[in-house]
């Protein structure tokens, strides 16, 4: 059976404020309320949420760890968004300006990048609790079918992948090739609009899109910037941290990648072991 992310996992400090800003804001539903526990780690209460076919969770620690770095950029390596794919950029834009507690990454709204990543548009931010996030529209012939295929009420589509910044790619396809994932795009970014998206000077990066064989699901996606930021120092119960939820037969316990994005290995189901 191929590995399946199975949902992500984000450390919030307020759970009703972060729900509430996910459903309202970016068309989530509430799938569940209950407790959550990770061996050696700690505890606490979660919140799961769906957006078409994909889940994230919102956890908070029973021990709360630091706040999100306010000066955090999008090339430190404790860096990780969800690309939430969008029918129509223009109205999703439109819709979460309507609504209060997120501050833009990107400069000057959304972004065009270039034919040769895609001519994608993108615009990124942050949520309450200082996670990053990222709409996407991808243009005919761009992307999975399964976009073309989705039909909603509102903008949003589901979660296209999460993308994590890495300071080596070769490294991190190593590890994530070893737990079943695949290389399934590459790309440079670099120019005027990646630099707008980014916020940052320069900017210039590797991106390389990983998914399961079956493509399936949602993907990871590396960002190797050149040069990489800052090295992650977050704790567990840190808001800075994200957990990934993979199922990958066989498999069972909590581990950091070379980076040190956490994942949470399952033989099957969806959530946190209990």
């Amino acid at each position: 059976m191929d590995p399946r992310i199975l949902r992500i996992t984000r450390v919030v400090a307020d759970l009703d404020r972060a729900a509430a800003f996910y459903r309202n804001s970016l068309g989530f539903s509430i799938v569940s309320m209950g407790h959550f526990e990770i061996e050696t780690f700690g505890s606490g209460e979660e919140i799961q949420l769906r957006l078409g076919a994909e889940h994230v969770a919102l956890a908070r620690f029973a021990t709360p760890g630091k706040a999100y770095p306010p000066d955090s950029r999008t090339d430190d390596l404790w860096f990780q968004h969800l690309a939430i794919v969008v029918a129509d950029m223009d109205a999703a834009y439109a819709h979460l300006a309507e609504h209060p507690g997120w501050r833009p990454i990107s400069e000057g709204g959304p972004q065009t990048l270039p034919p040769a990543n895609g001519s994608v548009h993108a615009f990124k931010f942050r949520d309450p609790d200082g996670h990053p996030l990222e709409l996407i529209w991808f243009p005919p012939g761009q992307g999975r079918p399964v976009w073309y295929e989705r039909h909603f009420d509102g903008p949003f589509l589901g979660i296209d992948h999460s993308a994590l910044a890495v300071a080596s790619t070769e490294r991190s396809v190593a590890f994530y090739g070893a737990l079943g994932l695949r290389v399934a795009n590459r790309s440079l970014n670099q120019g005027p609009a990646q630099v707008r998206l980014d916020s940052v000077p320069g900017a210039r990066v590797m991106v390389t899109g990983l998914r399961p064989a079956s493509n399936d699901g949602m993907g990871l996606e590396l960002l190797a910037y050149e040069p990489p930021g800052r090295p992650a120092a977050s704790a567990p119960n840190d808001r800075a941290t994200d957990w990934v939820t993979l199922a990958v037969p066989g498999a069972g316990g909590a581990v950091v990648d070379p980076d040190g994005h956490r994942l949470v290995l399952v033989d099957q189901g969806i959530g946190l072991p209990a």
